[in-house]
């Protein structure tokens, strides 16, 4: 089925899905991850296109790798939250420096954020098919959002699709995912490495990703919303 086929099932705004059927339960309780019905709808979407590239921005794991690499996909990581984390040390380790030799001036946040992404996410326009965000956009200054929103976009293959999540309240704790073989994923936590930042509304994820022509969400009984955005 062609990607346009398939576009015209999704709708051109926010939705939430049903609530599983006591099928689905009693076959949810045999498995060891979360049923990820944007996760199905991902694979769905992308099960047309030869080697399809995709861009995993999260922990690297090499169960997620082993997974999309068996179903033939192309896949290049790139943990985002840890390269912010990891240039923040050495920013604050520049600025203690200064400060022992004289006054430093501390950047502002949009500078950061450009400098930051001076070095990442430096791929060539449509280089992807899908992207996996995971839940990074909760963890992301004001600053940060629009421009990597922007970059995705760029980098996204027309008809590409970014499957992200979003936490309905603050967590409990800092968790990764992957993704296991029976098409769930696992949340894994594990010491914070970022602070969340924010809670996004419906209208707020479909401002924040406007520049995409259709948009899916699916909400979950554990806090957790999915959502899709179409390129």
């Amino acid at each position: 089925m062609a990607w346009q086929m398939k576009a015209r099932t999704m709708s051109p705004t926010a939705s939430t899905a049903a609530g599983p059927s006591v099928k689905g339960v009693a076959a949810t309780a045999a498995q060891s991850g979360r049923v990820s019905n944007a996760l199905k709808e991902f694979l769905w979407l992308l099960s047309d296109i030869p080697k399809a590239k995709i861009l995993d921005m999260g922990q690297v794991s090499q169960d997620t790798l082993n997974f999309f690499i068996e179903k033939g996909f192309r896949v290049t990581t790139e943990d985002f939250l840890r390269s912010w984390r990891e240039f923040m040390d050495v920013e604050e380790a520049r600025l203690r420096a200064g400060k022992i030799g004289g006054d430093v001036e501390r950047p502002s946040a949009v500078s950061l954020a450009d400098r930051f992404l001076e070095d990442l996410l430096k791929y060539p326009p449509a280089s992807f098919n899908g992207i996996l965000a995971w839940d990074l956009f909760d963890y992301m200054e004001p600053e940060m959002l629009a421009r990597v929103v922007a970059r995705l976009h760029d980098i996204l293959r027309p008809g590409g699709v970014v499957l992200a999540i979003f936490h309905s309240r603050t967590p409990d704790r800092f968790c990764r995912y992957r993704v296991l073989p029976d098409q769930t994923f696992e949340l894994l936590p594990l010491p914070p490495i970022a602070q969340h930042v924010h809670i996004f509304q419906n209208r707020e994820m479909l401002d924040l990703f406007a520049k995409f022509r259709t948009s899916k969400t699916f909400v979950g009984r554990d806090q957790l919303r999915e959502g899709l955005f179409l390129k």
